[in-house]
């Protein structure tokens, strides 16, 4: 049996509202409580591609910066960092597990600033990677501060939690999402968070242009179309 990968997409406008937490509600309590101005400390989140990680992470920072705060953030995307800010509020490390070596160090000088005392009041570091800290592939001295504060494992949704996010995400985008195109897409398709939430993007907008409801034929012409042929290699599915 073969099935399709998707690239992880992101919902719109990713907030600690729109996350549904399934077995990760001990995370999602905990980051609301820090951003709403409790005491924090470094916060990391691991877990496999398609848990919730980079939306934790920018809903955090969104949050954040629609209370007026200002904050710092690195990807493996981000090519050219910049110094650490003595007016952040806090710190987002994301992607951790493929920082290169420039950005290792950057993320290093970001740690030491926002949680050295000597060096000003403590901000926030909140940081996501695919393995424990103890399992990176990074430099000593920022693997270890990555395992300083609270560290939680991020557990994908089981069948019933992803059918559930996946109706509350189209419902989000006014989408009616009949049972059958709900199975279609957990057979045919990675069934990581991600990928079919991509999926869905692509098949809202794939629906708005053809101005059709939302069927597994609309699907299949989707695929057949080449609306989604980038983003949709097949793969051996073990």
């Amino acid at each position: 049996m073969k099935q399709l990968a998707l690239a992880i997409g992101l919902a719109s406008n990713p907030t600690l509202e729109n996350f549904l937490p399934g077995d990760n509600g001990q995370v999602l309590a905990c980051l609301r409580q820090t951003v709403s101005g409790a005491a924090a400390q470094p916060t990391y989140l691991w877990g496999e591609t398609g848990t919730g990680k980079t939306h934790l992470l920018r809903a955090a920072a969104a949050q954040l910066c629609d209370a007026g705060a200002r904050v710092g953030w690195l990807d493996a995307a981000t090519l050219q960092p910049q110094a650490f800010d003595d007016a952040w509020s806090a710190v987002f490390l994301d992607q951790v597990h493929a920082y290169d070596a420039a950005q290792q160090a950057v993320a290093f000088n970001w740690f030491v600033n926002a949680t050295s005392p000597a060096l000003g009041p403590p901000r926030w570091v909140l940081a996501a990677g695919r393995l424990p800290p103890a399992d990176l592939a990074l430099r000593d001295d920022l693997r270890s501060r990555l395992g300083w504060g609270q560290i939680f494992q991020l557990r994908p949704p089981d069948e019933a939690q992803c059918r559930a996010i996946l109706r509350a995400q189209a419902a989000a985008r006014g989408i009616h999402l009949p049972d059958e195109v709900l199975n279609y897409m957990l057979v045919r398709f990675a069934r990581d968070l991600g990928s079919l939430v991509r999926l869905l993007d692509a098949l809202d907008g794939f629906a708005l242009r053809t101005q059709r409801a939302v069927t597994v034929a609309l699907l299949r012409a989707m695929l057949d179309d080449g609306a989604a042929a980038s983003q949709a290699p097949e793969q051996s599915h073990a």
